[in-house]
């Protein structure tokens, strides 16, 4: 299978979601700006989005894709699909239970989730109310994190990384029908629109997995050694997989502990650098985790080698130049993003120093989503679990101390620096057990990366000073003036590792030409 071709795949899809979203945050941000309705529909809506990546997305896709693919490749698809349709009604029995209990005690529960919210004040009665609505969210994303890592492990992946698009076009539909709605109605309103669109997310991946003739059967739950086994390798991988998600909900936490608004800057931040890691780490790693598997499970160690290395140069090709921009211009891009209605001069700048502090960590996250697959594809959950909470713990511990002198940016220092932690000791640990060395061709091809990098990080300071009186004007000068350093800059990148050969022509040529005939 060709990764490029599935990567583009993953993310040409990713890519339109992540815009959509965009024009979903610019539409809350105009109605909601960073207030308090802002502040509670945030929380609302990230606590089963944060579960759903943990425990639905997260640790089940890591347990489940590998263990789907060994039965695929050693006793077919028949018996591949049985034990596809045990893990869903497992799976989901347990999480309706345990959506039922956290709704029940979600007044209880949400003086730890949100402890700055007053309980009795007007945040913490909202949160509690909107929270119940979206929780059923997560149940729902189960079910299609089943349905999308079948379809995965057939090499199918567009209907997965297609099916988020239903979540903001449907976002962005209620956004519009209350525009002009108190700002209470329209946190009601965002909230069912959550839950509803996770149930059409469920319709949407049956009818592919119907079409593509992958039929999951549905009976009563099971017990048996396969889903024991799922079970083993999901309860550590909750934190391994998800330890990125615990940092942003530890944040959360840590935010609703500062002044008003603080959450939703934070909030605005990861979206932007969102885009990046979505369409270049979270495309890498979804088309990488079957692919190792299935080599791994044939024997291919060198061919498995091979595939994370290219995995390695694909992402740090695409990462480096998207992280130096949104560390160099992140004003500019959250001034045209989001300043418009009720979210101020004040509310972007307060973003933007955010912005700049989660994108130095960019390139770790992006390692992270390319690094975990070559243990998950080896079963091995347990590795990541324990660095990934030796990072949760500094990212605490940094979130903290820094919060007393950089506000709510010291949050973000705080997930980036605990970031950089994890890859570096999973790389470390991948290299010490033989599992993975990196070749000749990346590591020159990253010298080239970096020598472009800086280029471009010359070219926008230069073009960021000489453009900045139209970043003062009205709404079309600045977004004129941003897409001129966005050119500009993306202009000298590629010029740049043409130049040093990090991307020879010939290898895009290539890439093409493969492109053309797929």
């Amino acid at each position: 299978m060709n990764l490029i071709k599935s990567v583009a795949t993953v993310g040409g899809f990713t890519m339109i979601s992540r815009v959509l979203g965009f024009l979903r945050d610019i539409l809350m941000a105009s109605v909601l700006g960073a207030g308090p309705v802002a502040d509670v529909f945030l929380v609302a809506f990230r606590i089963p989005n944060m579960f759903r990546r943990l425990v639905a997305e997260g640790a089940f896709s890591a347990a489940f894709i590998p263990l789907f693919a060994r039965k695929l490749e050693s006793e077919g698809k028949e018996m591949a699909l049985e034990f596809a349709g045990h893990s869903l009604s497992v799976l989901t029995g347990f999480l309706i239970i345990f959506s039922a209990l956290f709704m029940i005690f979600m007044p209880v529960m949400m003086q730890f989730l949100a402890p700055g919210f007053e309980v009795g004040g007007m945040r913490y009665e909202l949160a509690v109310e909107y929270t119940r609505i979206t929780f059923p969210y997560l149940t729902a994303m189960a079910i299609v994190a089943l349905l999308g890592g079948v379809l995965n492990a057939f090499y199918k992946f567009a209907a997965m990384a297609a099916a988020p698009i239903l979540l903001n076009i449907i976002l962005i539909g209620s956004l519009l029908l209350a525009f002009y709605q108190r700002e209470e109605t329209v946190g009601l309103v965002l909230c069912w629109s959550v839950t509803v669109a996770g149930l059409a997310q469920i319709v949407y991946l049956a009818i592919a997995c119907w079409r593509s003739d992958i039929k999951v059967p549905l009976g009563s739950p099971v017990i048996n050694k396969d889903i024991k086994r799922l079970f083993r390798l999901m309860l550590p991988g909750m934190l391994g997989a998800g330890v990125m998600q615990i940092n942003i909900l530890v944040g959360t936490i840590i935010a609703s502990l500062l002044a008003t608004g603080s959450i939703s800057y934070l909030y605005y931040a990861d979206r932007v650098y969102q885009l990046p890691l979505g369409v270049i780490g979270i495309a890498i790693g979804t088309a990488l985790l079957p692919m190792l598997s299935r080599q791994l499970r044939s024997g291919d160690e060198k061919t498995a080698l091979n595939s994370m290395n290219r995995a390695m140069e694909l992402s740090m090709l695409l990462t480096l130049p998207a992280a130096a921009a949104l560390m160099i211009i992140p004003e500019e891009i959250i001034t045209v993003l989001f300043q418009h209605g009720e979210f101020t001069a004040t509310a972007s700048m307060a973003t933007a120093m955010a912005l700049l502090a989660f994108a130095s960590g960019l390139p770790a996250y992006v390692l992270v989503k390319i690094l975990t697959p070559a243990y998950f594809a080896r079963e091995d959950t347990t590795t990541p679990v324990v660095v990934g909470v030796l990072a949760m713990i500094l990212n605490v511990v940094l979130s903290l101390v820094l919060i007393r002198y950089i506000d709510h940016v010291g949050i973000a220092v705080a997930t980036s620096l605990s970031s950089w932690f994890n890859v570096t000791f999973l790389f470390i640990i991948l290299r010490r057990r033989g599992h993975y060395t990196p070749d000749k061709r990346l590591l020159r091809r990253l010298v080239g990366m970096f020598l472009a990098t800086i280029a471009m990080t010359g070219s926008l300071y230069i073009a960021r000073d000489f453009l900045s009186s139209l970043f003062a004007g009205d709404v079309t000068d600045r977004i004129l003036a941003l897409g001129a350093l966005v050119a500009g800059g993306g202009g000298t990148y590629v010029i740049g590792v043409l130049i040093t050969g990090a991307a020879p022509l010939r290898d895009i040529k290539n890439m093409l030409k493969r492109r053309t005939s797929a």
